[in-house]
């Protein structure tokens, strides 16, 4: 009964790959298998000294850090990020969310204990209707069966657009934006996982690791499932 509901919804509103429009099987899935298999991954996962690990070096004391795929220029997996961010695609951050989480399985970072997402200011929150970063922590939360904890952080500021901005200029953007709400748990001495969905200068995860080392003693390890 279930599958012939299925095959009815796909028949009225068929879903296809989001970078090379193949028709897909399932309302669930988001890219053909080849395009999932060609996707542009970084390999990060078991390297401590790979270039977004290198981006905290001397600015703040993370464990490591990694991502998913390359976010490069005109490259046709952009599609996923730009679905997720600014035209509703909720399925696409779980979906990327899943195959982090795949990335990261018989890693160190599945020995963490709790997933924070970095957060959203609340009016960027309601003009969007959910938090990108959330979506994806869901994903890799179903993988890796590592609980999220969305209650930790809190963006007190909505910073100006950070596209042209350079490395210090973005930190000064997002300096002090950020805070540890009142209702967080105590995650003292444990493994952290911080997650957002693309890392460029590494402000905005420096500034949300800033606050978790200054409140609590616990490590932070980093992953995003993009890295420009």
């Amino acid at each position: 009964m279930i599958r012939w509901l299925v095959d009815l919804l796909m028949f009225f509103f068929p879903v296809n790959c989001l970078v090379c429009g193949k028709s897909l099987g399932s309302p669930y899935e988001v890219l053909c298998l080849g395009c999932e298999f060609r996707m542009p991954r970084t390999g990060f996962r078991d390297d401590p000294e790979n270039p977004v690990s290198m981006l905290f070096w001397g600015r703040i004391p993370v464990v490591c850090g990694t991502s998913l795929f390359r976010f490069e220029k005109g490259s046709p997996y952009q599609i996923l990020l730009h679905e997720l961010k600014y035209r509703g695609n909720r399925k696409s951050g779980i979906y990327l969310g899943r195959l982090l989480g795949h990335e990261l399985k018989q890693t160190s970072y599945s020995t963490c204990e709790m997933i924070i997402p970095v957060p959203l200011h609340k009016k960027r929150y309601r003009e969007r209707g959910y938090n990108q970063s959330e979506l994806i922590g869901r994903g890799l939360s179903e993988v890796l069966g590592i609980p999220m904890a969305t209650n930790v952080l809190v963006r007190s500021t909505q910073h100006d657009s950070q596209t042209s901005m350079g490395r210090l200029a973005r930190f000064e953007n997002v300096s002090g934006n950020f805070s540890i709400s009142p209702h967080s748990p105590d995650i003292s001495g444990m493994k952290v996982l911080l997650i957002d969905d693309v890392v460029t200068t590494g402000a905005t995860l420096e500034a949300c690791c800033s606050e978790l080392l200054d409140n609590f003693c616990c490590q932070v390890y980093i992953a995003t499932v993009s890295c420009a």
